[in-house]
C-alpha cells in the first residue's frame, strides 16, 4: 500500500463508538535550543505562548487548535542528532494550513527564513486533493505543512 492510499483512506468517517481518544492534545519536542524553536514556532507560524518552566527549561506554545511543547536538551553539543531512517520516534510533525494560497504564501515567508531549510516546497499530496510541503525548523526538526482542500 502506498503513503498516498494510507491517507486517502483516513479521509473515512471515524467509528466514534469506539475510538477511545479525541484528537491530539500537544507534541514535545525536544530542541537544541529553546529560545531558536520558541522564535520560530511565535514569529514564523504565529503560535502563541501559553506557559512556561524556565527551570525544567520548557516552553508551551498553541495555535488554538494544538499545543508543542518544546524541552531544551541538557547537553545540545553531545546531543544525537535526529536521523528520521535510523532513530526511533518521531519522523516528523503536520500541521494543518487552512489553504493552497495561504500554505503557498507560508512557504515563501518560510523561504526566506535562515533558521528554516525547506526540502520541498508546496505539491500534490498523491491523488488526494490535498497539497503538501516540508522543510526543517530549528533543531533540526522535520515540519509538514498541509493545505486543507
Amino acid at each position: 500500500m502506498l503513503i498516498r492510499d494510507i491517507i486517502e483512506s483516513t479521509q473515512e468517517p471515524v467509528n466514534m463508538n469506539t475510538v477511545k481518544t479525541k484528537g491530539a492534545h500537544h507534541v514535545g519536542l525536544t530542541v537544541p535550543s529553546l529560545a531558536d524553536a520558541r522564535t520560530f514556532f511565535e514569529d514564523a507560524l504565529g503560535f502563541q505562548l501559553v506557559g512556561e518552566v524556565p527551570d525544567y527549561p520548557a516552553a508551551f506554545v498553541s495555535d488554538g487548535s494544538i499545543m508543542i511543547t518544546l524541552w531544551q536538551a541538557e547537553e545540545p553539543s553531545t546531543a544525537t542528532p535526529f536521523d528520521r531512517r535510523r532513530n526511533i520516534g518521531l519522523h516528523h510533525l503536520a500541521l494543518s494550513v487552512d489553504s493552497p494560497e495561504n500554505l503557498k504564501r507560508l512557504a515563501d515567508e518560510l523561504g526566506l527564513r535562515e533558521d528554516t531549510e525547506i526540502e520541498f516546497e508546496p505539491e500534490a499530496l498523491g491523488s488526494t486533493g490535498l497539497r503538501h510541503m516540508m522543510c526543517r525548523i530549528p533543531g533540526n526538526i522535520r515540519l509538514e505543512l498541509v493545505a486543507s482542500r
